[in-house]
């Protein structure tokens, strides 16, 4: 009788994981793709060590871009894969830990509908190769310190290949060095830590390698320095030091972090705030008590440094809201364990968070329900771009945008034309190095050319005349095909550029 017993509760989690794979396959369908998205999966057809941007884990997982270009779904399923890794080793970290199955599941529930996981487990990003690897390291690390020490190999193997997908994954090795001393110290007198360092840094040395030989270029623009462009070539020059905050923008910037990182958790932060009221001291001791040592001291490390860490950086400057996230991870199972008999509230506050994601996505590309302005991003995210795209490709001269992001989407959409971004306009990135699209060379360039930018009107490009000669817009998803459209959701202007007279 046991057994139909353990296998319903075996069973419970992989019905938690195939439910949230289906509803993301759903939304990745429905959803076009994003500009930073199609600027990933861009790198895809020119894959290397390292870019302007990002370390090169994106880029792989948009490899299924190849499958049927311009088709969003087809691109996401790399990102859509890694995802579905994640939950299945974050389920046995869980069941590692000491949590109960029917925890286990709940846990699921709770780390899989945190908003960051219901955007980015749709949406591929760097933060979805880092939430991989954080997983992973974060499982066998605790198999290691749990007595099995030739894990430490696998775990130095995650923990490269975490960075090889975002730089945050360096924070993971002051959590395992304190769950390291605190439960297994006599290890660091066996060769094994200092094995899996060793494969951690040989994973990742390519990347180095090739930064090394790209004078650092992904390391000095993530560690903040601005970057330049000369003639089509990438030249580093240090900002200059932002004005110092005073205390009161400090108190704001961190209120404004803290706000943030309790937003997170959407509906979820109804059944926290219902415990905080009720919580004590037995309550605190109950919830860590009943789990192992080891994953104990990983568990709250591996939630409570990252928010401090970046707590601390947000008194000087502002913090992205994802940065920290990898702490959701390991927050769900302790918010499971601390809210006890409350399941009912989580479960109503993780469908409350689905339907609102839902409800946006649907919003967002159908138009069906007006939303205020700032509700708006999404749609302006990812709408009008084939149609623009559609547009360029009757263009009779080379083809050239503002910004990386037009340029991204136009690329995407026109399966990868010789459409690159012109230098001077905005910020430079990946476009200007000439590997992933051509090189614009200002000196050799033969006018005439088109530029497709935001601007109604150029700087002063030098040995060019440019005129605006078309707007193209794109009215909000779901309204009346008019002409003009009277609200367009975004505007782009077609500049033609030929040589002065």
């Amino acid at each position: 009788m046991t057994q139909p017993a353990q296998l319903r509760t075996e069973t419970l989690a992989l019905a938690v994981i195939a439910a949230l794979v289906l509803w993301r396959l759903s939304i990745a369908a429905l959803v076009p793709v994003t500009q930073d998205e199609a600027y990933y999966f861009d790198w895809a057809q020119q894959l290397a060590w390292g870019y302007f941007d990002h370390p090169p884990g994106v880029a792989v997982l948009g490899l299924t871009t190849w499958l049927e270009p311009g088709s969003a779904v087809m691109a996401r399923l790399g990102g859509l894969g890694a995802g579905l890794i994640t939950l299945l080793v974050l389920a046995s970290l869980y069941r590692h830990c000491g949590f109960t199955r029917y925890e286990v599941a709940l846990a699921l529930v709770v780390v899989g509908t945190t908003l960051p996981a219901l955007i980015g487990g749709v949406i591929t990003t760097p933060d979805t190769a880092l939430a991989l690897g954080w997983a992973l390291a974060l499982h066998e690390s605790e198999r290691a310190l749990a007595g099995e020490r030739r894990r430490w190999l696998t775990a130095g193997a995650a923990i490269g290949l975490g960075l090889l997908g975002k730089y945050t994954m360096v924070l993971i090795g002051p959590i395992v060095l304190w769950a390291l001393l605190r439960h297994d110290w006599r290890a660091l007198r066996t060769p094994w830590p200092y094995l899996g360092a060793a494969v951690a840094l040989i994973v990742f040395a390519p990347h180095l390698l090739w930064n090394a030989q790209h004078d650092w270029l992904t390391m000095r623009f993530q560690l903040g320095h601005g970057l330049a462009t000369d003639m089509g070539t990438l030249a580093a020059t240090q900002l200059s030091p932002p004005e110092p905050l005073s205390s009161g923008e400090r108190v704001a910037s961190v209120a404004e972090y803290v706000a943030t990182q309790l937003g997170l958790w959407g509906a979820l932060l109804v059944v926290i705030g219902r415990k905080v009221v009720s919580v004590d001291a037995t309550t605190r001791r109950s919830m860590l008590g009943e789990m192992t040592p080891p994953a104990r001291s990983l568990l709250v490390a591996a939630t409570l440094f990252p928010l401090a860490f970046f707590g601390v950086i947000a008194r000087f400057s502002s913090v992205e809201a994802n940065w920290p996230a990898m702490a959701l991870l390991t927050a769900a199972p302790l918010l499971v364990r601390w809210v006890g008999d409350c399941w009912r509230w989580v479960l109503g506050a993780a469908v409350a968070n689905v339907l609102i994601v839902s409800i946006y996505a649907v919003q967002a590309t159908t138009g069906l329900m007006p939303l205020p302005e700032g509700f708006k991003r999404l749609g302006r995210e990812t709408h009008g771009f084939a149609e623009l795209a559609a547009v360029v490709t009757t263009l009779d001269a080379p083809v050239f945008a503002d910004r990386y992001q037009t340029t991204a989407m136009l690329r995407f959409y026109t399966h990868n034309q010789a459409i690159t971004q012109w230098p001077g306009l905005t910020r430079p990135s990946e476009y200007l190095r000439g590997e992933t699209a051509p090189r614009v060379a200002l000196d050799t360039i033969k006018p005439p050319l088109w530029i497709v930018a935001r601007a109604a009107q150029l700087p002063p490009q030098p040995g060019l005349h440019c005129t605006m000669k078309r707007a193209v817009t794109a009215c909000p998803p779901g309204s009346a095909p008019t002409a003009p459209c009277p609200q367009p959701l975004q505007v782009w202007h077609l500049h033609w550029c030929d040589t002065k007279r």
